[in-house]
């Protein structure tokens, strides 16, 4: 890869970059739904000083919601739906936390808002183990090279065996599992942790509120916490037998492994009783790196590294989304700023139209709460008023020549026809179905001589979220038909000569790319069978 060259900066401002950028701890959680990744989101900004009181995931009726959900939608379901991106300070560090949706039927917002994190921390239920949804949102990291960090959650619930849960980690996932710390006792007879490196204990007792108090207790043993009656001796000889078996067979444990995304380290906790949670985190800090330099194509060819530090500022848009807050009716364009400093009102470079624009009125969020932002660095996420000029991948600099890798495209899965109820609402309708197109809530695909249209999906739940919102933004009610169409791929090769099998149908993306549906697996099997002319490729 060819050395990028931009002219050097200040010392001054270049030192103060780089102590900022050294700072950020850029991630996203990634879970299966319900295993706690929402509760452990109002855990770590209830430590971080950003709020005083975690909501709980479905608040009851006039109680609180979770900071991270904004949409009406996801306030009445108790899942988060869309991904939110969240600042806060926490000791040293300042943490930029993308919350991604855990439900199994989440979009490809989740996708794009992974390539936005330099991390991810992995939440595991204790009794369910690596679940379906976790699979997935794991194979993406790894596609991105990006270092996992595992915490299995609900320790104070009945649950599974510790080593058992360490042993799917490393099957399901295929990745060495190294334990940090290793839980004493579980469900009721859970009373704390044992940190492996220095054997220190940590102790909890539980509130009258359902939180925890902590007792750090570094000159005990596990035989004197047996000794003073807070664990039973089945309980002890089952931890000082984990430990041995540990000490003697389990994965060794570095950062650099880590980062390369060879072992994940393990941390045992209770999200919702505090269990473990601020020591987990600041094991996080500590092990999760910083922002790096980012492959980018430059405009005559080839490639290069933009370096955080020594480039000037760049960034690129990973999301889009409209209608956030509804006293505002705008699209907010979220940028991941890549390198350089990022200040108020700044002229930068839009490399796709190649002209020049003012980044006004930038913004943070955290739910439908706005904080001006005056300056910005590597590693954080800002949010821009989008008068209709930023799509999904865009890259801006103040320098222009290069273009951040485009980011992936995942085959949907499910498809649909959808129209309005009232045909007197059709130009509104398609108003709509526009803005959701451009924020990739869903895809529009057409038959091959424009005369059907359809939209396209990774989950069903995509397609409430459509209906939901152009009834709640746009008043338009629709009627959706689903389509007999389970899995896509995106054909290579001349349309008219290739043999489709029968379920299925060739229609065009946005783009204007053949995909070919198929009404299962069985059927692309045969269709990739009769075409070894052709290519059907996975992901766009």
């Amino acid at each position: 890869m060819l050395p990028i060259q931009f002219i050097p900066m200040e010392s001054t401002l270049q030192h103060v970059l780089a102590a900022a950028t050294s700072q950020r701890r850029t991630f996203a959680i990634i879970s299966h739904p319900d295993a706690g990744k929402t509760t452990l989101t109002e855990k770590l900004l209830l430590y971080s000083g950003l709020i005083r009181t975690a909501g709980m995931v479905r608040g009851r009726k006039g109680g609180k919601v979770t900071a991270s959900d904004w949409m009406g939608m996801e306030q009445e379901r108790g899942i988060s739906i869309t991904a939110s991106a969240m600042q806060f300070p926490y000791k040293e560090a300042v943490i930029n936390l993308l919350d991604t949706p855990g439900h199994q039927d989440f979009s490809e917002d989740t996708y794009r808002t992974l390539t936005a994190a330099d991390s991810a921390i992995m939440v595991i239920d204790a009794a369910k183990g690596v679940e379906a949804q976790t699979r997935k949102l794991f194979a993406v990291c790894r596609m991105r090279n990006i270092p996992v960090l595992t915490l299995v959650n609900k320790m104070d619930l009945p649950g599974r065996q510790p080593l058992d849960l360490m042993t799917e980690v490393e099957q399901a996932l295929d990745i060495q599992a190294s334990a940090v710390n290793w839980p004493i006792g579980s469900g009721s007879d859970f009373v704390g942790i044992v940190n492996r490196e220095d054997s220190r204990i940590q102790l909890f007792g539980r509130t009258a509120h359902g939180g925890a108090t902590k007792v750090t207790v570094s000159e005990l043993g596990l035989a004197d916490l047996g000794a003073s009656g807070r664990v039973s001796e089945e309980t002890l000889m089952q931890v000082e037998h984990d430990l041995e078996l540990l000490d003697i067979a389990g994965n060794q444990f570095s950062r650099e492994r880590f980062l390369k995304g060879l072992v994940t380290p393990v941390f045992f906790a209770s999200a919702l009783t505090n269990f473990g949670i601020e020591s987990f985190l600041d094991a996080f800090v500590d092990l999760a790196p910083a922002p790096g330099a980012r492959p980018a194509d430059l405009d005559g060819g080839g490639e290069i590294s933009v370096d955080p530090i020594e480039a000037p500022f760049s960034a690129y848009v990973f999301k889009l989304q409209a209608n956030m807050n509804p006293k505002h009716r705008d699209s907010t364009a979220f940028l991941r700023i890549c390198s350089g400093r990022f200040e108020r009102d700044m002229v930068v470079k839009h490399h796709r139209l190649n002209r020049e624009i003012r980044l006004s009125r930038p913004h943070s969020m955290v739910a439908q709460e706005r904080s001006t932002v005056e300056e910005a660095f590597p590693g954080d996420i800002i949010g821009i008023i989008n008068p209709g000029i930023f799509a999904i991948g865009d890259t801006i600099s103040t320098s222009g020549g290069f273009n951040f890798k485009t980011l992936p495209q995942f085959q949907p899965e499910i498809f649909a026809r959808i129209r309005p109820t009232d045909v007197g609402k059709r130009k509104t309708f398609d108003k709509g179905m526009t803005q959701m197109a451009q924020e990739g809530t869903v895809q529009i695909m057409r038959s091959l001589n424009e005369g059907d249209q359809l939209v396209a999906a990774v989950g069903r739940l995509q397609f409430d979220v459509l209906q939901y919102r152009l009834r709640h933004e746009y008043r338009v009610e629709t009627i959706l038909d689903q389509l007999p169409y389970t899995c896509s791929a995106w054909l290579e090769g001349d349309p008219a000569t290739f043999k489709a099998p029968s379920a299925s149908m060739m229609v065009k993306d946005q783009r204007d790319r053949v995909v070919v549906l198929f009404g299962d697996t069985l059927m692309k099997s045969i269709g990739r069978d009769r075409n070894p002319e052709h290519i059907l490729r996975e992901m766009g």
